[in-house]
């Protein structure tokens, strides 16, 4: 699947702002942050695990990976616009940051308040379905946040403006 094949670029901020953003173009960018953010979430969460660290340690790793990845992420589709590295990570934290923070705080929540989820190790169906759980309530929490945010120009419309070409 290609990135970005799938965004409406008919809206502008200005055109009619949050009534104008569709839900599928406010999905579609929580989507492509939840992907970096999970890749991140469960590299972090798998490592932490694995290493046997405390489980704020876990979270602080996931958290921080999820944010390199959701970034990168981000940045890979801008860069390929032909923009230099120093205005795509403006863009990328323009875009993400807000996105991947609120999914981290829901993502993590969920994690550490599901009884036993951290401690049940990697072999277990109770860490990875609290780990799925905790995606999809962050998906559909954060993708909310995303359609008011890009209805004002923030967040991935930010990012819109690098796909026209």
């Amino acid at each position: 699947m290609t990135e970005h094949a799938h965004h409406s670029h008919g809206h502008s901020p200005t055109s009619g702002g949050w009534s104008s953003v569709t839900w599928s173009a406010a999905a579609s960018a929580t989507l492509h942050c939840l992907t970096g953010c999970a890749i991140g979430e469960v590299l972090g969460m798998v490592i932490g695990t694995a290493l046997g660290l405390h489980n704020a340690a876990t979270v602080v790793l996931s958290v921080a990976l999820a944010f390199v990845f959701g970034y990168a992420l981000t940045m890979r589709g801008v860069l390929r616009a032909g923009v230099g590295l120093a205005s795509a990570l403006k863009v990328a934290l323009a875009a993400d940051t807000v996105s991947i923070a609120v999914m981290e705080i829901l993502d993590n929540a969920v994690m550490v308040f599901v009884p036993g989820a951290m401690d049940a190790g990697l072999t277990s169906v109770l860490f990875w379905s609290a780990l799925a759980f905790s995606l999809v309530l962050a998906f559909l929490l954060t993708t909310p946040v995303n359609r008011w945010m890009i209805g004002r120009g923030r967040g991935h419309a930010v990012v819109h403006a690098y796909h026209h070409h």
